[in-house]
């Protein structure tokens, strides 16, 4: 495993971190025991991986409260990276004044007495320009020590652009993909104010694991793909796969593509199996080329720049 800067944190995280999305989530994501979970978790700690994100509602809670089992006693050898606004009991409520008790919610599960970073969980525009007391509250939050870092996680270069001109944000998590390129507008500009980027959503849904076609059935989250965004997806896959080396998978190159921005601290796909994490960790033993990175925008470009597939 390779390790980034997450910024002027000076905390130091693995290039593939860990997505636990799906752990303790059967509504969005299909039966997993926490048992499994755990033993993912471990894995993932023995394979050099040492960011992990999550959030309050993902599983209602179980997510933090399997990830403050599984790291219980490895606290010292992590970064644990959650949010604020969308509750456990998937309500979703952006009032500053819920930051401190959120928190406090959050460090319970995760059996820590501290995060390393808050992220405001795709929150209302307004809250990312300054006009709101989130900042001030993480601010001060920052100083008591029960959090060391904090940022939001958004979509799109604007929300972007809008966190490094008016907040004090020193992480940033935003969507960014081979079909979701919009976001790399803004990498430059987080570089220059030494901001960490994580990316989510890299394998766009698992889309880009290239095991799914227009023909293909979803009935968990992704069942919010019509069947036009499937019909476009499934057109723009072979001309992804044509960047394939010999003996690389799909999702190997999918990583690889969003590594090659040194802009970026961390990626962080889901995983639902050993089979999935191991997949998922080996992208970062090898590069993609500059010219095949450049195919892949040009790619996007043409194709999507200007008709967005919905995430």
């Amino acid at each position: 495993m390779k390790y980034r800067q997450l910024g002027s944190t000076g905390m130091k995280v693995s290039e593939i971190g860990f997505g636990a999305w799906q752990l303790g989530n059967a509504r969005d994501w299909g039966n997993m025991s926490d048992k499994a979970a755990v033993r993912l978790v471990h894995e993932a700690l023995d394979q050099g991986c040492n960011f992990f994100d999550t959030a309050p509602n993902y599983g209602g809670g179980m997510s933090e409260s399997i990830l403050g089992e599984a790291l219980h006693g490895k606290r010292i050898d992590v970064v644990i990276n959650t949010k604020f606004g969308h509750q456990p009991d998937q309500t979703v409520n952006f009032d500053p004044k819920n930051i401190r008790s959120s928190v406090e919610d959050s460090l319970r599960r995760l059996n820590t007495d501290y995060l390393d970073s808050i992220l405001l969980h795709n929150p209302p525009f307004e809250c990312l320009t300054g006009n709101t007391e989130h900042f001030m509250e993480l601010e001060a939050l920052k100083r008591e020590g029960k959090i060391r870092a904090f940022g939001a996680s958004i979509d799109s270069a604007k929300e972007m652009e809008a966190l490094l001109d008016f907040t004090s944000s020193e992480v940033i998590e935003v969507m960014f993909n081979i079909f979701h390129q919009e976001p790399r507008k803004a990498f430059e500009k987080a570089a220059d104010r030494n901001v960490g980027l994580i990316v989510k959503v890299p394998l766009d849904s698992g889309w880009l694991s290239g095991k799914y076609d227009d023909r293909s059935v979803f009935t968990d989250i992704r069942s919010r793909w019509d069947g036009e965004q499937l019909k476009k997806r499934a057109e723009l896959l072979p001309v992804v796969k044509e960047a394939l080396e010999p003996g690389e998978t799909m999702v190997q190159l999918s990583l690889r593509y969003i590594l090659h921005y040194q802009e970026v601290s961390t990626v962080i796909p889901g995983t639902k199996n050993l089979e999935q994490l191991t997949e998922n960790l080996s992208a970062t033993a090898a590069s993609i080329s500059a010219d095949k990175v450049k195919k892949l925008e040009m790619m996007w470009e043409k194709e999507l720049q200007t008709n967005p597939l919905g995430w």
